[in-house]
């Protein structure tokens, strides 16, 4: 109640996101970005497009497993057309909406293979945020399984979030083969040093301090 209410996009609407998402790939190549992710996860717009419980559309671009991911496809042969094959080309999926007849890890597998195909190089498995009511088991690691079944089923690059903020277990978890890397947001926030203080616990021989700060670490 007293959120705005959606509004289907036609297909010129479509369109325009498409060439958005091209025209934002070309600024961020030309400004000398070397890595781009694609949200597609939490509730944002291709994630809309993709769950069966947001997208009640009843056109090309809505119902089976094809159509509903018709426009994520569409909008990473876009961008991957602009961004240089040397270059990485990430997307962060919602593994799983935590709902019945959502959107699900099954789902996310065989999107993962299709878009493997079209040249995304890792998927950022994180999962929820389409509608509320989700019932989800949140505590360390608990998006980790996403991350090995899409690495392993998939055959494509996975990377592990949520609620990873301890270095020996994120070290694990790679270890483990259940992931290629780790993606940490909050945890970077509260110890922007957070990498210098895992490779020192790790034992990694590093000196990953700036040099005006090097006195200080030593």
């Amino acid at each position: 109640p007293g959120a705005p209410v959606p509004e289907a996009l036609d297909k010129a609407g479509i369109q325009k996101v498409i060439d958005d998402f091209r025209r934002a790939t070309v600024r961020a190549r030309d400004a000398g970005f070397r890595v781009i992710e694609i949200h597609g996860a939490h509730g944002y717009l291709l994630h809309q497009f993709l769950s069966p419980i947001s997208n009640q559309r009843t056109d090309e671009y809505g119902g089976d497993f094809e159509n509903r991911i018709r426009l994520t496809v569409e909008v990473t042969d876009a961008i991957r057309a602009e961004w240089p094959e040397k270059f990485p080309l990430f997307i962060r999926l919602s593994a799983t909406d935590w709902l019945d007849g959502g959107w699900d890890i099954e789902q996310s597998i065989e999107l993962a293979r299709v878009l493997k195909t079209r040249g995304v190089d890792l998927v950022d498995c994180s999962s929820g945020g389409i509608a509320p009511g989700a019932k989800i088991p949140v505590g360390p690691g608990y998006q980790v399984g996403f991350a090995e079944r899409i690495r392993r089923e998939a055959d494509i690059a996975t990377a592990a979030v949520g609620l990873i903020t301890d270095a020996e277990h994120a070290n694990q978890i790679i270890a483990d083969g259940h992931a290629d890397i780790i993606l940490l947001a909050r945890q970077m926030l509260r110890d922007p040093y957070w990498a210098s203080h895992a490779a020192k616990i790790l034992g990694a021989a590093t000196r990953p301090w700036p040099v005006q700060y090097q006195r200080a670490a030593d």
